[in-house]
């Protein structure tokens, strides 16, 4: 009997920990696959902003719009990041982008909104289309404006670093160069003299 008992328990603690594995093991996979389905419902949005943006009409330029966006942004996050990674000092540069990839992202939103209309519906709100093109404009400038400024200071800062070593290496170069030994110079200028003299008649 006792045999018996232990061979059962041993069985029993087996089953518990497959049973444990195959929970950790489903939480994973139920974890993994909502990640997989947050990234194909993105690649899916993008996937179709493309599609809508190579017709004709306001409701593809907008999308265009929108494309134009996310690219001024992604470009202007990608600097920034750049930057970081350089160790430049960047004040509040990193704030004032997640400032503006929010509102980006809200401004988006918006012109999403307005192509979705404009394609189900052939009434046309030109003072919202003329807004929404004014807000896109300020938010692309300022992007250009912040990658410009921080290409500005990488180019300084390579600048002086270029400068610097230019100057390092002519000062290398001049150390190498042989210095020329005085008596060598009197001897030299010795040989010229008796060589005049010879010459002379």
């Amino acid at each position: 009997m006792d045999a018996i008992s232990e061979l059962l328990l041993i069985v029993l603690v087996v089953l518990a920990f497959l049973l444990l594995l195959t929970g950790v093991g489903v939480y994973f996979l139920v974890k993994v696959g909502r990640k997989a389905a947050t990234k194909a419902k993105q690649a899916t949005t993008r996937l179709t902003t493309h599609v809508n943006a190579m017709g004709t009409g306001d409701a593809a330029e907008v999308e265009r719009l929108r494309l134009d966006l996310r690219r001024e942004v992604s470009l202007t996050r990608q600097a920034v990041e750049q930057a970081q990674q350089q160790g430049w000092g960047l004040g509040d540069l990193p704030h004032l982008l997640a400032d503006l990839t929010r509102q980006a992202d809200v401004h988006d939103a918006q012109l999403g909104m307005y192509a979705q209309q404009r394609r189900v519906s052939p009434y046309v709100d030109h003072a919202t289309l003329g807004k929404l093109r004014e807000h896109q404009a300020k938010l692309t400038a300022m992007c250009a404006r912040l990658r410009a400024d921080l290409l500005g200071h990488q180019v300084h800062h390579a600048g002086s670093g270029i400068d610097d070593l230019h100057a390092r290496t002519d000062l290398e170069l001049e150390a190498r160069r042989s210095t020329p030994d005085p008596l060598d110079e009197i001897d030299e200028l010795y040989r010229k003299t008796m060589e005049e003299r010879r010459d002379r008649p």
